[in-house]
């Protein structure tokens, strides 16, 4: 008689199953963006943050409610304009005369999944609220810390800075997210079931949850245990290297950024059932992850400059 599955091998598939199946509600809902959706479950799955930028009416907000309704954690959205302050977005001690003593009243951040809907549309000072959150999962306010849920995921959207009414985003809030990605317009397929199909907001709203916080942690951690070999990991530190005197780059990319790349490379192969890493995760995955952190001289795209750094350093 043959003897059943190992605990922990029933666990994985089952997740595996879940997870599966989150990917291809997302893809029903975000209609012509696979390679989107995937990046953001990699940034899910790498506990990173995700920013997407483009033009307005392009999907951006589409694709932050659709994950956040399939992962079954708790949401909050923030507008950001230009006058939205941090206490806003963090929460505020108030003075309640009954109790004679100040109560601390919290912000939307203190949620599972944050959308911060046209973040670059609010002031610095605004945008920088989010920095401790974003990196430590915690917030200080008044002197004391408080922890944020677990998971925490923050999924902004920004337009392009050359639009009216927009702030850039500092270089160190920038370093924060794990991924930057780019939807662009849709195909002609894609854009004509739009135009025929349910408005999406109404089937967004009828999506059933599909994971739910500890199976996503789950998840994460068997991200943490997938294969990376010597091999690839001088193929990564060769890229950030050459990102330090690529011709055109100012400031190369840090440490972190590699770090960032090496989640984001054992997320991705789990997404695609592989227990190790392969130098293809590293070269899909390196544009979204470097672009929005190399700091170029003159008028030279961060895009050219991160194909010629891939093109430069052969993978062995």
């Amino acid at each position: 008689m043959a003897s059943s599955p190992a605990p922990q091998t029933m666990l994985s598939d089952a997740l595996m199953d879940a997870l599966r199946t989150a990917l291809a509600q997302v893809d029903a809902l975000v209609l012509g963006k696979p390679i989107q959706v995937r990046m953001a479950f990699v940034a899910l799955l790498a506990d990173g943050h995700l920013l997407i930028e483009d033009l307005p009416g392009l999907g951006k907000t589409t694709l932050a409610r659709a994950m956040a309704a399939t992962l079954g954690l708790d949401f909050a959205r923030v507008q950001f304009t230009s006058d939205l302050l941090p206490s806003d977005i963090l929460g505020v001690s108030v003075y309640e005369a009954q109790t004679r003593r100040f109560e601390f009243h919290p912000g939307p951040v203190f949620t599972h999944v944050l959308l911060a809907d046209e973040i670059n549309r609010a002031p610095p000072r605004t945008q920088s609220a989010l920095l401790e959150a974003m990196a430590e999962h915690q917030v200080s306010i008044d002197g004391q810390t408080r922890a944020l849920p677990d998971p925490f995921l923050v999924i902004a959207t920004q337009n392009p800075t050359d639009l009216s009414g927009t702030y850039p985003l500092p270089d160190s809030q920038l370093d924060r997210f794990l991924l930057r990605l780019t939807l662009g317009y849709p195909d002609a397929q894609a854009e004509r079931e739009l135009l025929a199909g349910e408005d999406r907001r109404t089937l967004i709203a009828q999506a059933s949850p599909v994971l739910d916080a500890p199976r996503i942690l789950a998840l994460r951690q068997h991200a943490l245990a997938v294969h990376a070999s010597e091999a690839l990991l001088d193929y990564v530190q060769a890229l950030v290297a050459r990102s330090r005197k690529q011709p055109g780059v100012r400031v190369g990319l840090s440490p972190r950024a590699g770090l960032a790349l090496l989640r984001a490379t054992r997320a991705r192969a789990l997404l695609l059932e592989r227990d190790h890493v392969l130098p293809e995760d590293v070269q899909a995955l390196f544009p979204a992850i470097a672009e929005h952190r190399l700091v170029a001289d003159a008028d030279t795209p961060a895009a050219q400059l991160v194909q010629a750094i891939l093109h430069a350093v052969p993978v062995d």
